[in-house]
């Protein structure tokens, strides 16, 4: 028991004289700024101080993205007890727009060399200017909350105003010049080294960073966050939701097909998923339903082509509702927020080609399903009674007949009846019919 006690003493003083080694949490956002990279990075901070990290490193390369995205990353990065470097790299790599604030909101920001920085006018989701009285309270909201980051972080409140009003740019060279950003690194393990020492606030304390001995843990994004980042795009959700619904339609007219309808729920089901992602508007799926509505009721109550003509104008008013510009960045009518240059909406051209894909689906596929339901049923129990077949024995009673290109057993009523007489079905017991000599051609 002594023993075991000693050997535990020896461990705690082995594991107390050779400390762990310290960590560096490294995230990676190239591409938009959106609520799937926002929930990463977030996500990736909460990581890092679990693991007590000693630096958390962002390596950037955006364009831009939302406002509403862009903000909560800011926020995360403003209250985190760990110490926050957005690098922007690779060469050729740039921190645009709404990529502009998460640098000035970094406790440390550099870059490699060939990047660059800057253009942070805000515009509405297709790249316009935002006019009136709206455009000017976006552009000094944007000002403001830019100019607050570079003096929090001791960098050029000057330059800040500029990238938001006059769209300027630096490269990596002259950002450093002008005190926008901390210091170039040609690499991640040059950027460590540099920081080695160095001293940063953070929202709890003033910390030394230690990173010249440090263990670099990558965080990539989940398979779940790269899914729902490649079907979050307005193109492919509005394709999914169109073909989910001519699945579930193409199920219910043709029961017991199952795989259309399997496909079209699973269509639906990532469609909807990616709306949630979206600022969708209501209002153009209510109207795409609409038309699909008025397609069906056409197809049964021929209205001279009115109602599909119709449906018609409901579906591409849809499609165009669907991420109307006014909500495509800013998160719904009325929200104070800054937009980037991040066009959220479908490609005209992807509207033209599905509304022909679903009327040519109501017009042809669907109008031959219900035409097939509506003619007469010319095979089974219900139509053997009154049809006339062609006896292929005699009869006499028993005996073999044709009826429909097929062969029957058949007893006849009333006499017996001849090898190529024709008959007459009265009825059917399982299997075999009861017959007796067509009318025309008279008794026996």
């Amino acid at each position: 028991m002594r023993l075991r006690r000693f050997s535990c003493l020896l461990l705690l003083c082995a594991a107390a004289a050779y400390p762990q080694a310290k960590v560096v949490t490294v995230l990676t956002l190239d591409g938009e700024i959106d609520q799937i990279s926002a929930r990463y990075l977030v996500r990736g901070l909460e990581r890092a101080q679990r693991d007590h990290a000693e630096l958390a490193v962002i390596q950037l390369n955006t364009p831009g993205g939302l406002g509403l995205s862009m903000d909560a990353i800011v926020a995360s990065i403003l209250a985190s007890p760990v110490p926050v470097a957005v690098y922007v790299t690779p060469p050729g790599a740039r921190a645009a727009s709404a990529g502009v604030y998460l640098a000035m909101a970094a406790h440390v920001a550099a870059m490699a060399p060939g990047t660059h920085i800057g253009a942070a006018h805000p515009v509405d989701s297709g790249g316009a200017d935002i006019q009136g009285a709206m455009g000017e309270k976006v552009l000094n909201d944007s000002v403001a909350s830019l100019k607050s980051l570079a003096v929090l972080r001791g960098r050029s409140a000057d330059w800040a105003d500029d990238a938001v009003r006059r769209s300027i740019s630096l490269t990596e060279t002259e950002a450093l010049a002008r005190h926008v950003v901390d210091l170039e690194a040609p690499s991640l393990a040059d950027l460590l080294a540099a920081l080695d020492g160095r001293t940063v606030k953070t929202a709890d304390a003033t910390l030394t960073l230690h990173t010249a001995a440090v263990e670099i843990r990558p965080l990539p994004m989940t398979i779940a966050d790269r899914f729902l980042g490649f079907v979050i795009n307005p193109d492919l959700a509005y394709i999914l939701l169109v073909l989910g619904i001519l699945g579930v339609i193409f199920e219910l007219t043709s029961p017991g097909a199952i795989a259309p309808g399997v496909a079209g729920a699973l269509c639906l089901v990532i469609a909807f998923i990616a709306f949630g992602s979206l600022p969708t508007n209501v209002g153009g799926i209510i109207f795409i339903i609409l038309a699909v509505v008025l397609f069906i009721v056409d197809l049964k109550a021929p209205t001279h082509g009115f109602l599909t003509a119709g449906g018609v104008v409901s579906f591409v008013l849809g499609s165009l509702l669907l991420f109307p510009p006014w909500r495509g960045a800013a998160g719904g009518a009325g929200a104070v927020a800054r937009p980037f240059a991040v066009s959220v909406s479908i490609s005209p051209v992807t509207i033209v080609v599905m509304t022909v894909v679903i009327v040519a689906f109501f017009v042809f596929v669907l109008a031959k399903g219900i035409g097939a339901q509506a003619r007469k049923v010319s095979f089974g129990s219900e139509v053997i009674p009154g049809t006339t077949a062609t006896a292929l024995t005699d009869l006499g009673p028993d005996g073999l007949v044709r009826m429909g290109g097929e062969q029957w057993s058949a007893v006849a009523e009333g006499g017996a009846i001849r090898a190529g007489d024709k008959v007459e079905v009265v009825s059917r017991d399982g299997l075999r019919l009861l017959v007796r000599r067509a009318a025309q051609q008279g008794g026996a």
